[in-house]
């Protein structure tokens, strides 16, 4: 299994930070970018690999690749979005379509979030499970949130930003567990969805999969502090709590 990065965003919200850096490589605790310390819970979790999806201002990325290396203990390989500032999300995890076929933990590169959520994916594997959300369902939520429904032994029913969030179970947090047997429906899911639609995120290419009948399942993260960093004020967040890890 493999550590997977989607880091290849802009991160307008974020400016002047982002003018120079893409938003994964934005500091929040000293030093440290949101991608560095997702590096450091893949390497807590045993990962000895990682790749990263990178698009706008890769380069900064390149020049830190031999670092990031050494510092975590990970091999990196790095894969060019050509429509990263063009396109949506769906099309920038289809990029990693060969690294699924590894089986993948998948982070968005901006989310702060603790390494008990890698570890409660891998302890929630089995069963059958071959694609598992980070979901946080003590979070009271609001419209900008991806949201899902999900039924007792059927998993995901809807993913989505726009519903009711009355009627969610929870939020999904931007971390999946992908087991290699998913890859290829997967793989085909998101390029239908971004076909559709560039503008699509990935989370409509895992509803494609549960419209197809693929079984989505979830694991609640319980009651820890994380963060979706797409503004100053996310930002500002961000950087509480990243300290405390």
């Amino acid at each position: 299994m493999i550590g997977l990065v989607l880091a290849a965003g802009a991160g307008r919200r974020l400016r002047p930070h982002t003018d120079t850096l893409p938003k994964a490589l934005v500091p929040v605790d000293g030093d440290l970018s949101v991608l560095d310390l997702t590096l450091r819970n893949f390497s807590e979790i045993g990962l000895t690999e990682a790749a990263v999806v990178v698009g706008y201002r890769k380069e900064a990325v390149y020049a830190r690749k031999d670092e990031l290396q050494a510092a975590y203990g990970l091999k990196l390989t790095l894969i060019d979005n050509d429509r990263a500032e063009e396109w949506n999300n769906a099309y920038s995890l289809w990029c990693a379509r060969d690294v699924l076929k590894q089986g993948a933990v998948l982070a968005n590169g901006d989310t702060v979030h603790p390494v008990s959520v890698e570890r409660t994916l891998l302890d929630s594997r089995g069963g059958g499970r071959r694609i598992i959300l980070a979901l946080d369902t003590a979070k009271r939520l609001a419209d900008e949130e991806m949201k899902v429904i999900a039924a007792d032994g059927r998993g995901v029913r809807q993913i989505t930003k726009l519903m009711d969030p009355a009627a969610a179970t929870g939020e999904y947090i931007g971390v999946t567990l992908i087991e290699p047997e998913a890859a290829e429906a997967l793989a085909d899911a998101l390029k239908a969805t971004f076909e559709r639609d560039p503008d699509l995120y990935y989370e409509d290419g895992y509803q494609e999969l549960v419209d197809r009948g693929f079984r989505i399942d979830v694991a609640p993260i319980g009651d820890v502090p994380w963060v979706e960093i797409d503004n100053h004020d996310d930002l500002a967040r961000g950087r509480e709590i990243a300290c405390l890890y």
